[in-house]
Protein backbone atom coordinates (compact mmCIF):
# COMPACT_ATOMS: atom_id res chain seq x y z
CA UNK A 1 0.00 0.00 0.00
CA UNK A 2 1.15 3.37 -0.90
CA UNK A 3 1.59 6.33 1.47
CA UNK A 4 -0.64 9.36 0.38
CA UNK A 5 3.17 11.56 0.45
CA UNK A 6 4.93 8.87 -1.84
CA UNK A 7 4.75 9.37 -5.56
CA UNK A 8 7.55 6.46 -6.58
CA UNK A 9 6.26 3.36 -8.45
CA UNK A 10 7.14 1.21 -5.30
CA UNK A 11 6.77 2.08 -1.76
CA UNK A 12 9.29 1.16 0.93
CA UNK A 13 5.97 1.06 3.49
CA UNK A 14 3.76 -2.21 3.62
CA UNK A 15 0.20 -2.29 4.46
CA UNK A 16 -0.42 -3.03 8.16
CA UNK A 17 -2.94 -0.47 9.97
CA UNK A 18 -3.41 -0.93 13.41
CA UNK A 19 -6.60 0.05 15.01
CA UNK A 20 -5.81 3.54 15.53
CA UNK A 21 -4.51 3.90 11.84
CA UNK A 22 -0.95 4.67 13.99
CA UNK A 23 1.55 2.39 14.24
CA UNK A 24 4.66 3.64 16.40
CA UNK A 25 8.17 2.57 16.51
CA UNK A 26 10.14 1.82 18.91
CA UNK A 27 13.77 2.44 19.16
CA UNK A 28 16.19 0.29 20.88
CA UNK A 29 17.21 2.03 24.76
CA UNK A 30 20.39 2.80 24.55
CA UNK A 31 20.88 4.47 28.43
CA UNK A 32 22.87 1.85 30.45
CA UNK A 33 20.45 -0.12 33.25
CA UNK A 34 22.00 1.89 35.85
CA UNK A 35 21.09 5.19 34.39
CA UNK A 36 21.07 7.88 37.36
CA UNK A 37 17.14 8.90 37.56
CA UNK A 38 16.02 12.09 37.53
CA UNK A 39 12.75 13.95 39.14
CA UNK A 40 11.42 12.80 35.55
CA UNK A 41 12.27 9.38 35.09
CA UNK A 42 8.89 8.59 35.02
CA UNK A 43 9.04 10.05 31.19
CA UNK A 44 8.23 7.31 28.25
CA UNK A 45 10.48 5.86 26.58
CA UNK A 46 10.80 7.70 22.98
CA UNK A 47 8.08 6.77 20.54
CA UNK A 48 6.85 8.25 16.99
CA UNK A 49 3.70 7.75 15.14
CA UNK A 50 5.01 7.89 12.02
CA UNK A 51 1.53 8.98 10.02
CA UNK A 52 1.70 11.88 12.54
CA UNK A 53 4.96 13.81 11.68
CA UNK A 54 7.63 13.27 9.41
CA UNK A 55 5.92 14.20 6.04
CA UNK A 56 8.33 12.13 4.44
CA UNK A 57 8.67 9.39 6.36
CA UNK A 58 8.82 6.80 3.69
CA UNK A 59 12.45 8.16 3.06
CA UNK A 60 14.09 7.79 6.60
CA UNK A 61 16.73 5.96 7.26
CA UNK A 62 17.16 3.49 9.86
CA UNK A 63 19.91 5.88 11.30
CA UNK A 64 17.77 8.86 10.72
CA UNK A 65 15.25 7.30 12.83
CA UNK A 66 17.31 6.32 15.88
CA UNK A 67 18.84 9.90 15.88
CA UNK A 68 15.41 11.35 15.57
CA UNK A 69 13.87 9.86 17.95
CA UNK A 70 16.46 10.40 20.87
CA UNK A 71 15.55 14.24 20.18
CA UNK A 72 13.10 13.62 23.67
CA UNK A 73 12.62 15.03 26.76
CA UNK A 74 15.38 12.71 28.53
CA UNK A 75 18.11 13.56 26.24
CA UNK A 76 17.08 17.08 27.81
CA UNK A 77 17.58 15.92 31.32
CA UNK A 78 20.47 13.80 30.38
CA UNK A 79 22.31 17.39 29.75
CA UNK A 80 20.23 18.97 32.83
CA UNK A 81 21.59 16.21 34.89
CA UNK A 82 25.33 16.32 33.72
CA UNK A 83 25.26 20.24 34.69
CA UNK A 84 24.77 18.95 38.36
CA UNK A 85 28.11 16.72 38.32
CA UNK A 86 31.12 17.81 39.89
CA UNK A 87 33.00 17.28 36.96
CA UNK A 88 32.55 20.78 34.94
CA UNK A 89 34.12 19.19 31.87
CA UNK A 90 31.09 17.77 30.68
CA UNK A 91 29.02 20.58 31.78
CA UNK A 92 26.87 22.20 28.77
CA UNK A 93 25.60 25.52 28.43
CA UNK A 94 21.87 24.78 28.17
CA UNK A 95 20.19 27.65 25.26
CA UNK A 96 16.64 27.22 24.31
CA UNK A 97 15.34 28.80 20.99
CA UNK A 98 11.31 28.78 20.80
CA UNK A 99 9.51 29.41 17.36
CA UNK A 100 6.70 31.72 16.80
CA UNK A 101 4.36 29.29 16.18
CA UNK A 102 4.64 27.42 19.46
CA UNK A 103 4.69 30.30 21.56
CA UNK A 104 0.54 31.12 20.50
CA UNK A 105 0.13 26.86 21.99
CA UNK A 106 1.39 28.14 25.01
CA UNK A 107 -0.70 30.68 25.39
CA UNK A 108 -3.89 28.86 24.29
CA UNK A 109 -2.95 26.27 26.52
CA UNK A 110 -2.41 29.01 29.82
CA UNK A 111 -5.31 31.47 28.85
CA UNK A 112 -3.04 34.15 28.59
CA UNK A 113 -1.59 36.71 25.92
CA UNK A 114 1.48 35.42 24.13
CA UNK A 115 3.79 37.77 25.54
CA UNK A 116 2.53 36.61 29.52
CA UNK A 117 3.21 32.99 28.05
CA UNK A 118 6.56 33.64 26.87
CA UNK A 119 7.86 34.80 30.37
CA UNK A 120 6.10 32.07 31.97
CA UNK A 121 7.58 29.39 29.62
CA UNK A 122 10.85 31.21 29.68
CA UNK A 123 10.90 31.28 33.76
CA UNK A 124 9.50 27.49 33.71
CA UNK A 125 12.67 26.13 31.39
CA UNK A 126 15.28 28.57 33.88
CA UNK A 127 13.52 27.03 37.10
CA UNK A 128 14.86 23.19 35.41
CA UNK A 129 18.47 24.49 34.77
CA UNK A 130 18.08 26.44 31.17
CA UNK A 131 20.68 29.39 30.71
CA UNK A 132 19.20 31.15 27.89
CA UNK A 133 15.61 31.27 26.26
CA UNK A 134 15.66 32.87 22.94
CA UNK A 135 12.43 34.03 20.80
CA UNK A 136 13.92 33.14 17.26
CA UNK A 137 11.69 35.55 15.70
CA UNK A 138 14.84 37.28 14.37
CA UNK A 139 16.02 33.82 12.53
CA UNK A 140 12.41 34.18 10.90
CA UNK A 141 13.20 37.66 10.07
CA UNK A 142 16.38 36.77 8.36
CA UNK A 143 14.93 33.77 6.51
CA UNK A 144 12.17 36.30 5.06
CA UNK A 145 14.87 39.22 4.15
CA UNK A 146 17.01 36.59 2.09
CA UNK A 147 13.86 35.00 0.29
CA UNK A 148 12.91 38.46 -0.71
CA UNK A 149 15.80 39.40 -2.20
CA UNK A 150 16.71 35.91 -3.57
CA UNK A 151 13.29 36.12 -5.40
CA UNK A 152 13.92 39.71 -7.21
CA UNK A 153 17.25 38.35 -8.42
CA UNK A 154 15.43 35.26 -9.71
CA UNK A 155 12.84 37.34 -11.46
CA UNK A 156 15.35 39.23 -13.33
CA UNK A 157 17.59 36.38 -14.18
CA UNK A 158 14.45 33.75 -15.48
CA UNK A 159 15.36 34.90 -19.33
CA UNK A 160 18.98 34.12 -18.47
CA UNK A 161 18.91 31.07 -16.37
CA UNK A 162 16.16 27.69 -16.82
CA UNK A 163 15.32 26.97 -13.43
CA UNK A 164 14.78 30.37 -11.90
CA UNK A 165 10.85 30.08 -11.69
CA UNK A 166 9.06 29.62 -9.97
CA UNK A 167 10.68 29.64 -6.70
CA UNK A 168 9.72 27.58 -3.97
CA UNK A 169 9.84 29.08 -0.41
CA UNK A 170 12.54 26.46 1.92
CA UNK A 171 11.05 27.40 5.69
CA UNK A 172 9.43 23.84 5.94
CA UNK A 173 11.57 21.20 6.48
CA UNK A 174 9.20 18.22 5.99
CA UNK A 175 8.45 19.74 2.07
CA UNK A 176 12.63 19.82 2.09
CA UNK A 177 12.71 16.02 3.05
CA UNK A 178 9.70 15.52 0.52
CA UNK A 179 11.63 17.38 -2.21
CA UNK A 180 15.19 15.83 -1.66
CA UNK A 181 14.48 12.12 -1.65
CA UNK A 182 11.05 11.94 -3.65
CA UNK A 183 10.63 14.59 -6.23
CA UNK A 184 14.28 14.99 -7.14
CA UNK A 185 15.65 17.10 -10.05
CA UNK A 186 12.69 18.55 -11.61
CA UNK A 187 11.82 20.63 -8.54
CA UNK A 188 15.06 21.00 -6.28
CA UNK A 189 16.37 24.08 -8.26
CA UNK A 190 13.16 25.69 -7.90
CA UNK A 191 13.89 25.79 -4.44
CA UNK A 192 14.91 29.16 -2.42
CA UNK A 193 18.39 28.80 -1.15
CA UNK A 194 17.64 30.81 2.15
CA UNK A 195 18.09 28.45 5.02
CA UNK A 196 15.10 28.05 7.46
CA UNK A 197 14.52 29.71 10.44
CA UNK A 198 15.92 26.99 12.20
CA UNK A 199 18.90 26.70 10.52
CA UNK A 200 19.57 30.06 10.94
CA UNK A 201 18.79 30.58 14.65
CA UNK A 202 21.33 27.12 14.92
CA UNK A 203 23.98 29.52 13.26
CA UNK A 204 22.84 32.77 15.31
CA UNK A 205 23.65 30.67 18.63
CA UNK A 206 26.42 28.26 17.60
CA UNK A 207 28.20 31.03 16.33
CA UNK A 208 27.59 34.85 17.00
CA UNK A 209 26.49 34.27 20.48
CA UNK A 210 28.81 31.66 20.83
CA UNK A 211 31.83 34.01 19.81
CA UNK A 212 30.11 36.47 22.20
CA UNK A 213 30.44 34.24 25.07
CA UNK A 214 33.55 33.10 24.60
CA UNK A 215 32.29 29.34 24.39
CA UNK A 216 33.49 26.43 21.74
CA UNK A 217 29.86 25.51 19.83
CA UNK A 218 30.51 22.20 21.31
CA UNK A 219 30.36 23.61 24.92
CA UNK A 220 27.00 24.87 23.94
CA UNK A 221 23.60 22.56 24.05
CA UNK A 222 21.14 24.09 22.20
CA UNK A 223 17.41 22.94 21.98
CA UNK A 224 14.27 24.05 19.62
CA UNK A 225 10.86 24.27 20.50
CA UNK A 226 8.65 23.90 17.56
CA UNK A 227 5.13 22.80 16.85
CA UNK A 228 6.41 20.16 14.31
CA UNK A 229 8.30 17.00 14.48
CA UNK A 230 9.57 17.18 11.02
CA UNK A 231 12.26 20.01 12.71
CA UNK A 232 14.02 16.75 14.54
CA UNK A 233 14.89 15.31 11.48
CA UNK A 234 16.22 18.67 9.93
CA UNK A 235 18.67 19.40 12.77
CA UNK A 236 20.30 16.43 11.38
CA UNK A 237 20.81 17.52 8.16
CA UNK A 238 25.16 17.79 7.15
CA UNK A 239 24.75 21.34 6.42
CA UNK A 240 24.04 21.91 9.93
CA UNK A 241 26.91 20.13 11.58
CA UNK A 242 29.83 21.54 12.38
CA UNK A 243 32.70 18.81 12.26
CA UNK A 244 36.18 20.74 13.49
CA UNK A 245 33.52 20.87 16.54
CA UNK A 246 31.68 17.54 16.52
CA UNK A 247 28.63 20.36 16.96
CA UNK A 248 25.18 20.36 15.50
CA UNK A 249 23.89 23.98 15.36
CA UNK A 250 20.34 22.40 16.95
CA UNK A 251 21.28 19.49 19.39
CA UNK A 252 17.58 18.48 19.97
CA UNK A 253 14.34 19.55 18.99
CA UNK A 254 11.64 19.28 21.26
CA UNK A 255 7.58 19.67 20.14
CA UNK A 256 5.78 22.04 21.97
CA UNK A 257 3.57 19.37 23.39
CA UNK A 258 6.74 17.25 24.58
CA UNK A 259 7.05 20.39 26.75
CA UNK A 260 3.84 20.57 28.30
CA UNK A 261 3.90 17.41 29.13
CA UNK A 262 7.55 18.07 31.16
CA UNK A 263 5.22 21.02 32.62
CA UNK A 264 2.25 18.82 33.46
CA UNK A 265 4.58 16.29 35.39
CA UNK A 266 6.40 19.05 36.85
CA UNK A 267 2.98 20.57 38.75
CA UNK A 268 4.35 23.31 40.18
CA UNK A 269 4.20 27.29 40.27
CA UNK A 270 5.88 29.01 37.15
CA UNK A 271 7.83 32.24 37.61
CA UNK A 272 8.07 34.42 35.07
CA UNK A 273 11.13 35.49 33.27
CA UNK A 274 11.91 37.55 30.80
CA UNK A 275 13.29 36.18 27.31
CA UNK A 276 16.91 36.56 27.09
CA UNK A 277 18.35 38.41 23.62
CA UNK A 278 21.69 37.06 21.47
CA UNK A 279 23.52 40.44 22.42
CA UNK A 280 23.75 39.59 26.24
CA UNK A 281 21.01 41.88 27.28
CA UNK A 282 17.73 41.62 29.04
CA UNK A 283 14.86 43.94 27.50
CA UNK A 284 11.66 44.29 28.67
CA UNK A 285 10.00 43.74 25.40
CA UNK A 286 6.34 42.33 23.90
CA UNK A 287 6.81 39.30 21.68
CA UNK A 288 5.61 40.73 18.01
CA UNK A 289 4.98 39.14 14.78
CA UNK A 290 6.42 39.19 11.32
CA UNK A 291 3.30 41.58 10.15
CA UNK A 292 1.03 38.95 8.14
CA UNK A 293 -2.21 37.64 9.81
CA UNK A 294 -0.93 33.80 8.93
CA UNK A 295 1.32 31.42 10.75
CA UNK A 296 3.86 31.88 7.98
CA UNK A 297 4.35 34.72 6.43
CA UNK A 298 6.72 34.27 3.32
CA UNK A 299 4.55 35.02 0.45
CA UNK A 300 2.66 38.17 2.05
CA UNK A 301 6.16 39.64 2.44
CA UNK A 302 7.58 38.80 -0.83
CA UNK A 303 4.84 39.57 -2.78
CA UNK A 304 5.32 43.19 -1.74
CA UNK A 305 8.60 43.60 -1.36
CA UNK A 306 8.98 41.91 -5.45
CA UNK A 307 5.78 44.82 -6.22
CA UNK A 308 7.86 47.67 -5.08
CA UNK A 309 11.03 46.32 -6.35
CA UNK A 310 9.97 45.56 -9.39
CA UNK A 311 6.98 47.52 -10.79
CA UNK A 312 7.46 49.98 -8.25
CA UNK A 313 3.90 49.58 -6.65
CA UNK A 314 3.43 49.44 -2.92
CA UNK A 315 1.13 47.07 -1.93
CA UNK A 316 -0.41 47.23 1.55
CA UNK A 317 -3.44 44.93 1.59
CA UNK A 318 -3.46 41.52 -0.01
CA UNK A 319 -6.24 39.27 -1.41
CA UNK A 320 -5.92 35.74 -1.25
CA UNK A 321 -8.53 33.53 -3.91
CA UNK A 322 -8.96 30.24 -2.25
CA UNK A 323 -9.43 27.77 -5.53
CA UNK A 324 -10.11 23.91 -4.94
CA UNK A 325 -9.77 23.88 -0.99
CA UNK A 326 -8.74 26.69 1.32
CA UNK A 327 -5.26 25.40 1.57
CA UNK A 328 -4.51 26.46 -1.68
CA UNK A 329 -4.63 29.71 -2.85
CA UNK A 330 -3.46 32.35 -5.04
CA UNK A 331 -2.46 36.07 -4.99
CA UNK A 332 -2.06 38.28 -7.72
CA UNK A 333 -0.48 41.94 -8.96
CA UNK A 334 -2.17 43.59 -11.68
CA UNK A 335 -1.09 46.38 -13.80
CA UNK A 336 -2.92 48.38 -16.63
CA UNK A 337 -5.15 44.83 -17.28
CA UNK A 338 -1.73 42.78 -17.18
CA UNK A 339 -0.85 40.49 -13.85
CA UNK A 340 2.40 40.77 -13.51
CA UNK A 341 2.99 38.43 -10.78
CA UNK A 342 1.16 35.65 -9.48
CA UNK A 343 1.44 33.67 -6.25
CA UNK A 344 0.06 30.76 -4.60
CA UNK A 345 0.40 29.03 -0.89
CA UNK A 346 -0.22 25.59 -1.18
CA UNK A 347 -0.37 23.45 2.27
CA UNK A 348 -0.46 20.05 2.74
CA UNK A 349 0.78 17.04 0.38
CA UNK A 350 -2.52 16.90 -1.60
CA UNK A 351 -1.83 20.15 -2.54
CA UNK A 352 1.71 19.97 -3.08
CA UNK A 353 1.35 16.81 -5.28
CA UNK A 354 -0.96 18.77 -7.78
CA UNK A 355 1.30 21.49 -7.96
CA UNK A 356 4.25 19.26 -8.91
CA UNK A 357 1.92 17.63 -11.55
CA UNK A 358 1.55 21.19 -13.35
CA UNK A 359 5.25 22.04 -12.97
CA UNK A 360 6.03 18.66 -14.22
CA UNK A 361 3.18 19.32 -17.07
CA UNK A 362 4.59 22.72 -17.97
CA UNK A 363 1.44 23.97 -17.05
CA UNK A 364 2.68 26.03 -14.43
CA UNK A 365 1.31 29.40 -13.69
CA UNK A 366 2.66 30.76 -10.58
CA UNK A 367 6.05 32.76 -9.77
CA UNK A 368 6.02 31.89 -6.46
CA UNK A 369 4.84 29.21 -4.04
CA UNK A 370 4.62 28.87 -0.45
CA UNK A 371 4.67 25.39 0.20
CA UNK A 372 4.10 24.21 3.47
CA UNK A 373 3.64 20.00 4.82
CA UNK A 374 1.02 20.90 7.39
CA UNK A 375 -2.63 21.79 6.10
CA UNK A 376 -3.67 25.02 7.97
CA UNK A 377 0.07 26.10 8.07
CA UNK A 378 2.44 25.69 11.05
CA UNK A 379 0.00 26.77 13.77
CA UNK A 380 -1.33 23.22 12.74
CA UNK A 381 1.94 21.55 13.15
CA UNK A 382 1.36 18.01 14.74
CA UNK A 383 3.62 18.38 17.81
CA UNK A 384 0.95 20.62 19.33
CA UNK A 385 -2.84 20.34 17.70
CA UNK A 386 -3.31 17.00 18.28
CA UNK A 387 -5.35 15.37 20.95
CA UNK A 388 -4.20 12.10 22.96
CA UNK A 389 -6.24 10.10 20.99
CA UNK A 390 -4.56 11.49 17.73
CA UNK A 391 -7.30 13.40 16.52
CA UNK A 392 -6.73 17.53 15.68
CA UNK A 393 -7.82 19.67 18.18
CA UNK A 394 -9.88 22.14 16.13
CA UNK A 395 -10.87 24.17 19.42
CA UNK A 396 -7.09 24.66 20.99
CA UNK A 397 -6.44 25.53 16.84
CA UNK A 398 -9.04 28.36 16.32
CA UNK A 399 -7.82 29.91 19.98
CA UNK A 400 -4.02 29.62 18.63
CA UNK A 401 -4.81 31.56 15.45
CA UNK A 402 -6.71 34.21 17.36
CA UNK A 403 -3.94 34.89 19.64
CA UNK A 404 -1.35 34.68 16.91
CA UNK A 405 -3.69 37.87 14.96
CA UNK A 406 -3.48 39.68 18.24
CA UNK A 407 0.68 39.74 18.03
CA UNK A 408 1.64 43.37 17.73
CA UNK A 409 3.41 43.85 14.02
CA UNK A 410 6.92 44.36 13.59
CA UNK A 411 8.19 44.09 10.07
CA UNK A 412 11.38 42.14 8.85
CA UNK A 413 13.06 45.30 7.70
CA UNK A 414 12.10 47.28 10.75
CA UNK A 415 14.05 45.30 12.93
CA UNK A 416 17.22 46.75 14.37
CA UNK A 417 18.41 43.91 15.85
CA UNK A 418 19.28 41.79 12.02
CA UNK A 419 20.51 45.42 10.63
CA UNK A 420 22.99 45.58 13.77
CA UNK A 421 23.42 41.21 13.13
CA UNK A 422 24.00 41.92 9.30
CA UNK A 423 26.93 44.77 10.49
CA UNK A 424 28.84 42.95 12.98
CA UNK A 425 27.99 39.42 12.46
CA UNK A 426 28.26 39.49 8.87
CA UNK A 427 29.87 42.20 7.66
CA UNK A 428 26.96 43.70 5.94
CA UNK A 429 23.89 42.48 3.68
CA UNK A 430 26.28 41.69 0.64
CA UNK A 431 29.44 39.88 1.84
CA UNK A 432 30.44 36.82 1.10
CA UNK A 433 29.61 35.61 4.73
CA UNK A 434 25.90 36.27 4.12
CA UNK A 435 25.61 33.32 1.49
CA UNK A 436 27.75 31.05 4.00
CA UNK A 437 25.65 31.76 6.88
CA UNK A 438 22.37 32.73 5.28
CA UNK A 439 22.11 30.32 2.73
CA UNK A 440 22.58 26.48 1.62
CA UNK A 441 21.97 24.00 -1.22
CA UNK A 442 19.65 20.93 -1.70
CA UNK A 443 20.30 18.04 -3.81
CA UNK A 444 18.21 14.80 -5.13
CA UNK A 445 19.21 11.74 -2.87
CA UNK A 446 18.47 8.19 -3.44
CA UNK A 447 16.89 6.54 -0.41
CA UNK A 448 20.17 3.87 0.95
CA UNK A 449 19.92 0.48 0.83
CA UNK A 450 19.19 0.57 4.95
CA UNK A 451 16.08 2.86 4.47
CA UNK A 452 13.31 2.10 7.48
CA UNK A 453 11.16 -0.81 6.23
CA UNK A 454 8.44 0.64 8.42
CA UNK A 455 4.77 -1.26 8.82
CA UNK A 456 2.20 1.55 7.92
Amino acid sequence: MKCENCTKKECIKKSKIDDQQNVSVDIPNFNSEHEEKSEFHKLADAKIFLSDCLASDSCVTVEEGIKVFQQNQKEFFRILNLNKKCDTSVHKVLAVSICPQSLPYFAAKFNLSVTDASKRLCGFLKSLGVHYVFDSTIAVDFSILESQKEFVYRYRQQKQEEHSLPMFASACPGWIQYAERVLGNPVIPHICTAKSPQQIMGSLVKDYFARQQNLSPDKIFHIIVAPCYDKKLEALREDFYTASYNSHDVDCVLTSGEIIQIMEQKKEFMKEAVVDTLFGEIKEEDTVNDGTTRSDGYLEHIFKYAAKELFDMNIKEITYKALKNKDFQEVTLEKNGEIMLRFAAAYGFRNIQNMVLKLKKGKFPYHFVEVLACPGGCLNGKGQTQTEDGKPDKALLRRMEEVYAEIPVQLPETNTHVQKLYQEWLDGMDSPKVQEALHTTYSSAELPTDNMDIKW
